[in-house]
């Protein structure tokens, strides 16, 4: 089992920053790829970033040029950078973990909220 903890949520004003974390312990092997989900009130869950393991990024259009996705293999963790937030960034932040291309495991959850 692959156990993934959050972290770095928070209250922020709009055009602020905010660094998200998640680090994977357990029995990890074989990650395909991390990646970072949200999902607002009221709204279905919805991909924001993703890395593979061969480094390839994907973003949704809504966060491009202001979020960036990164990892550090050798902490199996996975970061998103924040910047430029915006009231409809706010969201509960999921961290999503794919093993070996077959298993997928989720976090918890950090609250993320952007608001004066």
């Amino acid at each position: 089992q692959v156990q993934l903890v959050e972290s770095g949520g928070g209250l922020v004003q709009p055009g602020g920053s905010l660094r998200l974390s998640c680090a994977a312990s357990g029995t990890v092997f074989s990650i395909t790829a991390m990646g970072w989900y949200r999902q607002a009130p009221g709204k279905e869950r919805e991909l924001v970033a993703v890395q593979t393991s061969g480094g390839r990024t994907n973003y949704a259009d809504s966060v491009k040029g202001r979020f960036t996705i990164s990892t550090d293999n050798a902490k199996n963790t996975v970061y998103l950078q924040m910047n430029s937030l915006k009231p409809e960034d706010t969201a509960v932040y999921y961290c999503n973990l794919i093993q070996a291309a077959s298993f997928s495991f989720w976090g918890q959850g950090t609250q993320v909220t952007v608001s004066s």
